[in-house]
């Protein structure tokens, strides 16, 4: 066994585990335990659980992105200090100041990808997990030989193996093309919903001086670069991983928006309209404890002008 397959054994244990606990749940419910259905649901289970587990690691990553935030007007003062310095003691001293910086204030730039890596080796397994049950091969856990030839041999609808990708049912002969409509649907769904995750926290949860940075550029450009990323790359995932990697999306789509509109990154658009919610609502508190309460302007009904004759307008006109 290689370095990366002992690193991944207790992953690939612990996967099977929960995936084999779904599909005796759902069998028991009464699902067919060799039909695609029952499969795919075992895999949003075990998606859930995972995203579920990683809760912790997310909302440490909204702290670390909240530090940072505080952090930014001394970062920009260590960068302007070495504004058009290009000799090497001066780019030591820059990255040996703002290592100091992050250090002194708990921070770390990299935590953002922390949730994304913690999940790769999670995605690696069920994609050795799915490779090998295709052959009917036992895993390294709870996924004996019965049930990896059930799962190699499963197909959703009856038609489009779960093993199979958008590239092998493109070289098959015949060609798998309810394979391929399926598999290009999730993809573009895949793409779509990175995507929208990555555009809402551009466009709403970032504050003005975080648009104003070098880094916030960077960010723009990867809105655009890493869908084009997930639409190549998904045509070689089998569809279910494919499954797997939807499922994570739209749940990362789901908890972005609680936490854009509940926990908004201060400044930002996002915060300020929670702020003109809250203050509706009479609930916005000020740093100094008073309650802000907005109190809106009702109109008063109008008095209904009625209808006067002529005779009657001339006498009023007369008076």
């Amino acid at each position: 066994m290689d370095i990366i397959g002992t690193i991944l054994w207790p992953i690939k244990w612990v996967v099977e585990l929960i995936l084999v606990a779904f599909h005796w749940l759902l069998t028991n419910m009464g699902l067919d335990p060799a039909a695609g259905l029952t499969w795919v649901l075992s895999i949003v289970g075990l998606t859930v659980v995972v995203r579920a587990a990683l809760i912790p690691i997310f909302v440490r990553q909204i702290k670390n992105q909240r530090r940072m935030l505080e952090v930014a007007p001394q970062l920009k003062k260590i960068q302007d200090k070495y504004k058009g310095k290009k000799d090497q003691f001066s780019r030591e001293a820059m990255s040996r100041e703002t290592m100091e910086l992050y250090k002194k204030t708990g921070t770390n730039p990299l935590s953002s990808c922390l949730p994304l890596l913690l999940q790769m080796p999670i995605f690696f397994s069920l994609f050795q997990v799915l490779n090998g049950a295709q052959s009917g091969k036992a895993g390294v856990g709870p996924l004996n030989e019965t049930l990896a030839q059930q799962f190699g041999n499963a197909s959703l609808f009856g038609i489009a193996p779960l093993h199979q990708s958008f590239q092998g049912a493109l070289n098959a002969h015949p060609q798998q093309v309810a394979v391929m409509v399926i598999a290009a649907t999730m993809v573009v769904l895949m793409t779509g919903s990175q995507f929208l995750t990555q555009l809402q926290i551009v466009s709403k949860n970032m504050s003005p001086e975080t648009k104003a940075s070098p880094q916030f550029k960077q960010q723009r450009i990867l809105l655009y670069l890493l869908p084009f990323v997930f639409l190549f790359s998904g045509f070689a995932f089998p569809l279910g991983v494919m499954f797997y990697w939807l499922t994570s999306n739209i749940w990362t789509m789901g908890q972005q928006f609680l936490v854009i509109r509940n926990m908004p990154t201060p400044g930002s658009d996002a915060a300020k309209a929670r702020e003109a919610r809250l203050a509706r609502k009479g609930k916005l508190v000020e740093a100094d404890g008073a309650t802000v309460l907005t109190v809106e302007e009702v109109k008063k009904p109008t008095q209904r002008v009625q209808p006067v004759g002529k005779n009657r307008a001339k006498k009023q006109a007369g008076k």
